[in-house]
């Protein structure tokens, strides 16, 4: 699994940075938009949603649950200070992708527990993308709360999330994750579609 979170830089705005991950093969988009209007975001939902289809790529929603199903999308992520995953389930019901953030083992827990359909489990390291960040995870913050997690036979996606580099990706799978997201990485590279490209080949080598 691997995802992209849109980003703007001096180069690309929200929707341009989408369609270069798409373009270099990425299936799944997360449109974040922290500082958009609630117009903004649907404008760009409802550019993206036919567009992803033509990819065959999923599109989620940053935060906003309110908005899924009247632009079309796939599903929404949801941060740690949004709607309560099961009050977006009870919102959206079963055909919708929910996703949830966490830092602990703890906030895994609390997410299974309201059935959300994966977790993305951050940060990894600093990054500049994100407002408010939590605790640095590190390598082995990971690895122990995978073992936390086979434990307690919890078997939800991981995605590893927070300053991820394409080296980072062997180290990440090899600590149990199911997936990774990127946004920085991807968007600030020469060539974004390529980066993307590469980012592909190396998590197809962990999956094989």
């Amino acid at each position: 699994m691997f995802q992209f979170i849109t980003h703007t830089n001096d180069r690309y705005s929200y929707i341009e940075s989408a369609l270069q991950a798409l373009d270099g093969g990425c299936k799944w988009i997360q449109l974040r938009m922290k500082d958009a209007t609630t117009q903004q975001i649907k404008i760009a939902a409802e550019y993206l949603c036919p567009v992803c289809k033509r990819y065959g790529a999923t599109l989620v929603l940053d935060d906003r649950a309110d908005l899924v199903i009247e632009t079309g999308v796939d599903g929404v992520h949801l941060g740690k200070n949004d709607m309560l995953p099961d009050m977006a389930r009870q919102l959206l019901g079963s055909d919708y992708i929910i996703g949830g953030t966490a830092n602990t083992f703890q906030d895994i827990r609390r997410l299974v527990a309201m059935g959300v359909d994966y977790i993305g489990l951050g940060p990894y390291r600093y990054t500049e993308t994100k407002k408010n960040l939590s605790p640095i995870l590190g390598i082995q913050g990971y690895r122990d709360i995978v073992i936390q997690c086979r434990k307690e036979n919890i078997t939800t996606p991981i995605v590893a999330i927070g300053g991820i580099t394409a080296d980072d990706i062997p180290l990440l799978y090899n600590a149990g994750v199911q997936g990774i997201a990127l946004s920085g990485t991807i968007l600030n590279a020469p060539d974004p579609a390529e980066e993307t490209r590469n980012i592909i080949q190396i998590i197809d080598r962990q999956n094989k």
